[in-house]
């Protein structure tokens, strides 16, 4: 089995909203949207890359929640995985291969173009708000 580079995305969620943000760079993804996150880099767990990419792309501090439900091939030998994150402090704002954010609450999901490797996360995303929202499904309990 070869070597895959895992991709953490964050779903940082505040007041029932998703926190989006649209590529700048590179050129063939500007413009769309997507969660924020990036590449493990060696000796780092997956949620200490989360941490530390969305901090570094959105200058936030934030805290790991769950893991959601599934993972998703980007380009070959890639594979995203994303976290809902809670935002410990600091204001969003796109400081790194973002020029907009936007906050977005459960029926406003499919206002944003988002980059199509992004869709079955978010789709995924929502669907754990909904399912712990109902008392049914996996993270019930909290």
């Amino acid at each position: 089995m070869t070597d895959r580079v895992v991709v953490v995305a964050g779903a940082v969620y505040e007041e029932g909203r998703l926190l989006a943000a649209r590529r700048s760079a590179p050129a063939e993804l500007a413009g769309r949207w997507e969660l924020p996150g990036g590449k493990l880099e060696p000796g780092e767990s997956p949620e200490q890359a989360l941490v530390r990419e969305l901090r570094e792309e959105l200058g936030i501090e934030t805290e790991p929640v769950d893991r959601v439900p599934g993972e998703w091939p980007l380009r070959a030998g890639y594979v995203l995985q994303v976290w809902t994150a809670r935002l410990l402090s600091g204001e969003p704002r796109p400081l790194q291969d973002h020029d907009a954010l936007r906050w977005l609450g459960p029926d406003e999901l499919d206002a944003v173009d988002w980059l199509d490797q992004d869709l079955p996360a978010v789709a995924a995303c929502a669907r754990q708000r909904r399912e712990r929202a109902e008392g049914t499904g996996e993270g019930a309990r909290r």
